[in-house]
């Protein structure tokens, strides 16, 4: 058997290439950026057995996955929670259309928000899509799922989602690896495609299907659930324990003859008869799951046992936000005194910033010099790693909501009369979701300045390479309509500071729409370049 430490994101990469991958598709995002990369370098990747390639957004990936899975191969696409988001339209209806080769659609939560804008439990949506997921505690029992993702999706006919959180997908651990699948034959086309059509006639009887293939997935789960509800230690306390909850409690019981009775959650829709025969034993139940309360909630409806108390984080013994720990779980679990793995001695607070010499400060300085000509001046930032301009020295942003909101807000805020105002975004936040909100703004002639940042990177999450950068971009600028007067270009380095200023001074001073593209590589990236590393 095959060996090898990974990161939890590596894990799905690698147990996917050994299940008989062909396609995977993601837009980088923090937790699951490490996943493509993995593939991309893999050797399969390299023999052109496998395709693994970034897409625009999020959206795009999940189609292109999509479509790889219906012609017949096993594919995934890979996102963080908000990207979910974005994919949403699509992916719901992906729960109709079903599967055809094994269809995963991996998404990274990141409780704590230690890299995004907001918490979300993808669990969530998986329900309200009505497909199954899959939630692992560890790498091995990652590793396990990816493989057992596959086989459900195939045999259900259904996409499945693989749910991590921030620390299991970039905590490393050994592996132990199957002997890798040979090549998949390519599963068949239907002779008919009515289902993969969703007409309104057809959508409503692919509804009613996916609903009688929830009602056997419940019924799958919950057989294997049932022999899974652990005896432990008699006592009024039983403990269910949801993905790291359940490394977490494990933690706190290196014997396992001395934990107390628990149940393993592993999979969902939940198994309602492992959930009762748990709650039979036991006088409190205490729910263990990083995330929203998604279990916790449920439970209420499922034990059907007003008896039982559900102890969690809707009762106060865990917090509501932020991310579980081995700390909280201790408490919750009545252990005094439990150690915090936190630093013996308090380190000091080092709030990021833009690197040394990066063209987006110099883009800002620019910024901040023209505003005093401008009172009012109000400026709508976006998503990416100049939206550290949000901080001190340069306080140059005043939103940052979601991929490409800027510019919808900024002209928002210039329908409501809040003028003169600026949308910023990087390149490739703009090629994500940044068009459509121009196309908006151009055919409404609306009277602001968008900047768009090109570093020919997508900075933030590692440098991978910007899908529309320098003459491409103008040229797709040009094309969208932008009028050639007032599309400046400028390079944001410090002896070009006058003629920048200067430039952004013409933009703002523009009845109508103006864009300014502010064109540098990005220092890191092209470190890499001439490293031979990109």
């Amino acid at each position: 058997m095959l060996s090898e430490p990974l990161l939890g994101d590596e894990v799905v990469a690698r147990a996917a290439l050994d299940a008989g991958l062909r396609g995977a598709y993601s837009y980088p995002g923090t937790p699951a950026t490490e996943l493509l990369e993995y593939l991309q370098g893999s050797a399969e990747v390299a023999k052109g057995e496998v395709h693994a390639s970034w897409s625009a957004n999020e959206k795009v990936a999940l189609e292109e996955a999509l479509g790889h899975s219906l012609a017949g191969y096993r594919a995934l696409v890979a996102m963080k929670h908000v990207g979910l988001n974005v994919a949403l339209d699509p992916f719901v209806s992906s729960a109709l259309t079903g599967s055809n080769g094994g269809f995963l659609v991996v998404v990274a939560d990141d409780p704590g928000m230690h890299s995004s804008q907001n918490e979300q439990d993808s669990r969530v949506l998986a329900e309200f899509a009505g497909i199954p997921c899959l939630e692992p505690a560890e790498h091995q029992e990652l590793y396990e799922a990816v493989q057992e993702g596959f086989s459900l999706s195939e045999d259900f006919r259904v996409p499945v989602m693989l749910r991590l959180t921030t620390r299991l997908a970039h905590c490393r651990a050994q592996v132990h690896r199957r002997e890798p699948q040979p090549p998949r034959a390519r599963r068949p086309l239907p002779e008919r495609f009515e289902d993969w059509i969703l007409l309104p006639v057809n959508a409503r009887r692919r509804l009613g299907r996916l609903l009688e293939t929830r009602e056997k997935l419940m019924a799958h789960f919950d057989e294997r659930a049932v022999s899974e509800v652990q005896e432990g230690v008699p006592g009024p306390l039983g403990v269910i324990a949801a993905g790291l909850g359940y490394a977490y409690f494990r933690e706190h019981y290196p014997d396992p003859g001395s934990c107390p009775p628990h149940l393993h959650v592993r999979r969902y829709p939940l198994a309602p008869g492992a959930l009762r025969a748990l709650a039979r034993k036991v006088d409190e139940v205490l729910v263990l799951e990083d995330g929203s309360p998604y279990v916790e909630r449920a439970l209420s409806g499922l034990l059907a046992d007003p008896r039982v108390r559900v102890r969690g984080k809707l009762s106060g013994d865990l917090p509501r936000t932020g991310e579980l720990t081995p700390e909280l779980v201790g408490r919750a679990l009545g252990f005094e005194g439990v150690p915090s793995r936190g630093p013996s001695m308090p380190l000091p607070g080092r709030p990021p910033s833009l690197c040394k010499g990066c063209g987006h400060a110099d883009l800002f300085k620019a910024l901040t010099e023209v505003r005093r000509e401008f009172p009012g001046l109000f400026v709508t930032g976006d998503i990416g790693c100049y939206t550290l301009g949000a901080l001190p020295p340069y306080q140059a942003l005043q939103t940052c909501v979601a991929m490409g909101a800027s510019i919808g807000m900024a002209r928002g805020m210039a329908d409501a009369g809040v003028l003169p105002v600026v949308a910023v975004l990087g390149e490739s936040t703009f090629a994500h979701s940044g068009i459509p909100a121009l196309l908006s703004a151009l055919r409404g002639q609306v009277p602001m300045t968008v900047i768009i940042l090109d570093n020919a990177a997508v900075a933030m999450t590692g440098g991978q390479q910007s899908l529309l950068s320098g003459e491409a971009l103008l040229n797709l600028l040009a094309g969208l309509g932008v009028d050639p007067e007032h599309l400046h270009s400028l390079l944001p380095r410090p002896q070009d500071h006058a003629a920048n200023v200067e430039v952004l001074r013409k933009a703002l001073r523009h009845q109508g729409l103006s864009v300014v593209v502010a064109a540098r590589e990005c220092l890191q990236a092209a470190r890499r370049r001439k490293r031979g590393l990109a």
